[in-house]
């Protein structure tokens, strides 16, 4: 399974936006997090690729091509596959025609509610657990330590789909009926699977990020702090459950931006310059996150 970086187009709509709107309808830490969670998920789904329906309906046709060709129905089958490739021709006859038709999307969102020292305990658990040989119960702890929301779209490879039907019409042309339900049932279970992964502690860091700046522009110090503190609890969350990045930013870098926008917004509240370098990193960070945790997964 192939996992693709998160586009820097969706990227910019997660960071962007805040799910605030006056200085008196400022949330709570715990709704500001929730909200962005929220937020994240609503994203994600309106980011879900749009389906081909020339292509869903190509594998209708390719499908009961193959049932034909299981009850002895060679003719029908042939009739079938030439609607399966009719149905993908004008796609095929683009200039630049895409190379994977999306034919199916989802969105699956598991959150990891606690804290870094949670996590940190959580996996000595599991390092005792594996000493002991206790696999299955081990991997079921290992499993919780995800906080993503994955957006999985499975498409139809264009490159060599339509090549496979085109086999498959030559082997019931000449009477080989076994080799053309091989070819359409290889066809027929041969899918590119994309997985965008989007950490959640990182979206709730941006979002309480951007309540500690709107907080700190309006001069309430002790408030913009607090969620400032918050924003930098869920980078070291996101940073024990490994989602790391190719940035050149590094959570070090992440946190030594905090610390200066700390000190100022203590000192002389001159910290709007540093709340805008904070979101850019974040931001850049967040993007290249996907890479590796691609990687990883794959």
């Amino acid at each position: 399974m192939k996992k693709t970086i998160l586009s820097t187009v969706l990227a910019s709509v997660l960071l962007a936006g805040s799910l605030y709107a006056k200085a008196s309808e400022i949330k709570t830490v715990n709704e500001v997090k929730h909200n962005a969670v929220v937020k994240g998920n609503q994203d994600a789904l309106a980011s879900q690729k749009h389906l081909i329906n020339e292509a869903v309906t190509s594998l209708e046709f390719s499908a009961k091509a193959l049932i034909s060709l299981n009850q002895n129905k060679p003719k029908e089958a042939q009739a079938n596959i030439e609607k399966a490739l009719g149905k993908l021709e004008v796609i095929l006859s683009a200039k630049n025609a895409p190379k994977f038709l999306p034919v199916d999307s989802s969105v699956t969102m598991r959150e990891f509610i606690g804290t870094k020292a949670d996590v940190e305990k959580t996996v000595d658990m599991v390092k005792d657990l594996l000493d002991d040989n206790k696999v299955q119960v081990a991997r079921e702890l290992l499993n919780s330590l995800q906080s993503e929301i994955d957006i999985t779209v499975v498409s139809l490879p264009l490159v060599t789909y339509p090549d496979a039907l085109k086999l498959a019409a030559k082997y019931i042309h000449e009477n080989k009926i076994e080799e053309a339900k091989h070819v359409l049932s290889v066809a027929l279970n041969t899918f590119d699977t994309t997985v965008q992964v989007v950490p959640l502690p990182l979206l709730k860091a941006s979002e309480l990020i951007n309540v500690s700046a709107h907080l700190s522009k309006n001069g309430k110090k002790e408030e913009a702090l607090k969620y400032l503190q918050a924003a930098e609890d869920q980078l070291d969350v996101a940073q024990a459950l490994g989602y790391v990045s190719h940035s050149d930013t590094s959570y070090k870098a992440l946190h030594a931006v905090i610390k200066h926008v700390r000190k100022e917004i203590k000192g002389k509240n001159k910290a709007e310059k540093l709340f805008d370098e904070l979101k850019a990193k974040l931001q850049d960070f967040k993007e290249k996150v996907f890479s590796e945790k691609a990687e990883a997964k794959k």
